[in-house]
């Protein structure tokens, strides 16, 4: 007996951020017809984001912004960066096409301004669009190449993630991309041969209206702002369960050439957080509940491998104020952690996995008063207000051995510290971490400051966190390898449900812009997967009713 189908279509994706829209535009750009299925109403992490596109070698942007860059400075770095999450081929590829990357999402609608950020940042404020949004500009980054902004912020206010997929979305729809919303996939159907050949979902596609309308409401309250509250987002993932149970229809959907997941990473799983990242339990699920590692777990029960799922990134943000590249950020021996001008991946990496997660930085009073003088113009509002928030619990002392204390730092160890720090500046030695030395500043002038960075739960200051492993896939195609190594016929996966460019290291951007990168990649080649129509006569004679 043969398997009936409710929808059909020549693509089927799953997830509906960066990754799966850029999939669906390029399917359609090679003729397929292409189908979404959206768990909520799309977007994802990916409008949850920041917008940051980490491009470079030349894009339109930079030149505007009069920022020389090259491809080989741009792999140089990134060779750094990714290590071997990639092939080296593979990022060679991504690097070429970054202009031309910039040039596609331009022409889907996407807006860029070349406004360029004067000052280092970890984000930047409404009036900068173009930064240095990874670890460029420090020691560890000018080891390699000459340092270039690259960090892409697409504009628009706030964080402006909704500003890159609202006009994906909207390129898609004029182009004839379907999107069944409300609808989770739950399973990939396959063939005797062990070809998939479809999904099957739970869909609220049927439910009174007033049903799809408050999933609709709870499911954007969930996704922010209970991502800064979790106990609101589990709540009301309670509730959302709760309607798909009542409401919600099993339904199938034939994929004829192929299905691309692009249903996010796993943070929001708590399960296989604790398997995985337990030592990330006190960071914040950077992404929406979508991010449950569905799409991943669905590939493993066809036979996909899966890779680096231990890799997760933590992000413990120094800046803004800018002036705190001078700051030593020290743990609870008083030992320095690493270079504070470093991006906040690393800062975070660094605390949790060397330092027991504990950390604080050090200023003292003319560095401190310059960091409060900057924040107000400086910093986004959020940025403002984690500042203040850090500052207000912070201890003071009129010596270095009273503010470790009073923080619980040893205090032989924080002199030993600062006394080498200062003796490198004043000998014009290296820097004991490796800062460059026009970010070097001295520790002297009482009161000395301590602000508490250490990684633990927290409303105002939360640690963000985000799943950098998923399933393997085949790096030319982005089809989906079996745990003996072959490709799985008819899926492909992309963005953080998959192994990609950023799985080792990340930078701000490296994700959406391989999200980009490696959608488009999957879409192009689901679209032409060589699989016959005639492979799949089991499937395509029992259709018995097909989507509008």
């Amino acid at each position: 007996m043969g398997l009936e189908w409710d929808l059909t279509a020549d693509v089927v994706v799953v997830g509906y951020g960066a990754a799966g829209a850029s999939a669906a535009l390029e399917a359609t750009a090679a003729g397929a017809q292409v189908l979404v299925l959206e768990r909520f109403t799309g977007g994802g992490a990916s409008a949850l984001s920041g917008g940051i596109i980490y491009a470079g070698g030349g894009t339109w942007v930079q030149k505007a912004a009069g920022v020389e860059d090259s491809p080989e400075q741009m792999l140089a770095y990134l060779r750094r960066e990714v290590g071997t999450a990639v092939a080296p081929e593979t990022l060679r590829r991504f690097v070429d096409q970054s202009p031309a990357m910039i040039d596609w999402l331009t022409g889907h609608g996407v807006p860029f301004e070349p406004s360029l950020c004067p000052y280092k940042t970890s984000y930047p404020n409404d009036s900068y669009y173009l930064y240095h949004s990874g670890s460029e500009v420090s020691g560890y980054g000018r080891e390699v190449a000459e340092p270039a902004q690259r960090g892409h912020r697409v504009k628009g206010r706030g964080t402006s993630g909704k500003k890159l997929t609202g006009p994906l979305h909207a390129s898609a729809a004029r182009r004839g991309v379907r999107v069944e919303t409300l609808t989770r996939a739950t399973a990939l159907i396959t063939d005797d041969n062990g070809a998939v050949i479809g999904v099957e979902c739970l869909s609220l596609r049927d439910a009174p209206g007033r049903v799809r309308d408050r999933y609709t409401r709870m499911a954007k309250v969930a996704a922010k702002p209970g991502i800064y509250y979790p106990p609101l987002r589990r709540a009301l993932e309670k509730q959302l369960d709760r309607l798909d149970r009542r409401y919600g229809k099993t339904i199938r959907v034939l994929a004829r050439r192929g299905v691309v997941l692009s249903a996010g990473g796993f943070i929001a799983n708590r399960t296989m957080m604790a398997e995985y990242g337990p030592l990330y339990r006190h960071g914040l699920a950077l992404g929406s509940s979508g991010d449950d590692g569905s799409g991943i777990l669905m590939a493993r029960e066809v036979g996909a491998a899966t890779d680096r799922m231990g890799n997760i990134s933590a992000w413990r943000f120094l800046l803004p104020p800018s002036s705190f590249t001078g700051a030593v950020l020290v743990d609870a021996a008083g030992r320095r952690v690493i270079d504070e001008t470093r991006y906040g991946a690393a800062v975070g990496h660094a605390l949790i996995t060397e330092h027991d997660g504990k950390g604080w930085v050090l200023a003292d009073d003319p560095l401190m008063r310059k960091a409060i003088s900057q924040i107000g113009e400086q910093g986004a509002w959020f940025q403002r207000a984690q500042f203040e928030a850090t500052r207000r619990r912070a201890v003071r002392g009129n010596t270095l051995e009273a503010v470790a204390a009073k923080a619980g730092i040893d205090p032989a160890g924080l002199r030993a510290t600062v006394a080498a720090h200062n003796a490198a500046i004043e000998n014009g030695t290296p820097d004991p971490v490796g800062k460059p030395a026009e970010f070097t500043e001295p520790v002297r002038t009482a009161p000395f400051w301590l602000l508490d960075v250490g990684i633990h739960p927290s409303v105002v200051n939360p640690c963000p966190m985000l799943t950098l492993g998923g399933v393997v896939v085949d790096e030319y195609t982005g089809a989906v390898r079996s745990t003996s190594g072959e490709t799985i016929p008819g899926l492909f996966a992309a963005g953080r449900t998959a192994v990609g460019i950023c799985s080792d290291s990340y930078v701000s951007g490296l994700s959406l812009s391989d999200c980009v990168f490696s959608g488009r990649r999957a879409g192009a080649n689901a679209a032409a997967d060589p699989v016959a129509v005639s492979e799949r006569a089991i499937a395509l004679d029992s259709i018995t009713a097909e989507g509008n």
